[in-house]
């Protein structure tokens, strides 16, 4: 278990596949806030307050989860401010996440490279993944984001809270008997779009912001409705 602070209101938890095991535990436990989830989550607040200090809010605080393909899961514990927009919310849900799938990839590839330059010539290059230092790859605002849900009146209850107007582009799948919302931006300002991917945060967990995911979920998951979900569900 790896317990990093990323501010005063907000720490990160990586649980590797191994750790999972241990704990005999999946990502459906925390997106249907079983039992065992919460004795996890609970020691994993006691470890972060031990280990780096975190005060966590007396009443309330936002977990999100995020999948990462063939390694683990990262727990996110915060607490919301209300001053800061949706959009920088959205971001900021996901900049820590991608941070970590950024470093795992540049690792890799690193590891590659200096493999194959080691049999070539004896040399490693100094670069990060694609030969760029680390950290000089562009941020850019996320076009989507995947949610799970643990039954489809989550969704109904979240979808109706959405403006009728709201020019998103979505898809509903069905994967181990929870229901996962594919929604793209669209034609929709980042404003709005970002909007409802927080209030998305109340009513599901955060399953993909990577396309890896989304591929394992088209492959293993059943499509429900293949385009403009959102409006359908509201009806």
């Amino acid at each position: 278990m790896r317990i990093e602070r990323v501010d005063d209101k907000t720490v990160k938890c990586f649980l590797s596949n191994e750790e999972l095991e241990e704990y005999e535990i999946d990502y459906k436990d925390f997106v249907l806030r079983s039992e065992k989830a919460r004795e996890v989550v609970q020691e994993i607040i006691e470890q972060a307050e031990e280990e780096v200090g975190y005060k966590p809010p007396k009443f309330a605080f936002d977990l999100q989860i995020m999948m990462l393909p063939d390694q683990g899961l990262i727990l996110t514990f915060s607490d919301r401010d209300p001053e800061m927009k949706e959009s920088d919310q959205f971001i900021e849900c996901l900049r820590e996440i991608k941070k970590i799938l950024q470093r795992t990839r540049e690792k890799m590839n690193g590891n590659a490279i200096a493999a194959e330059a080691a049999a070539q010539n004896g040399q490693a290059p100094a670069g990060g993944a694609e030969g760029k230092p680390a950290g000089e790859q562009e941020a850019v605002r996320p076009g989507f984001a995947v949610f799970v849900f643990s039954d489809i009146g989550r969704i109904m209850e979240y979808v109706a809270l959405l403006p009728s107007n709201l020019q998103v582009e979505s898809r509903l799948y069905q994967m181990d008997g929870l229901y996962f919302l594919y929604l793209l931006k669209g034609r929709a300002s980042y404003e709005r779009y970002s909007r409802a991917c927080v209030q998305a945060l109340e009513f599901a967990g955060l399953y993909a912001a990577e396309e890896s995911q989304v591929a394992q979920l088209e492959e293993h998951g059943e499509c429900l409705i293949a385009e403009k979900a959102v409006r359908k569900l509201r009806g």
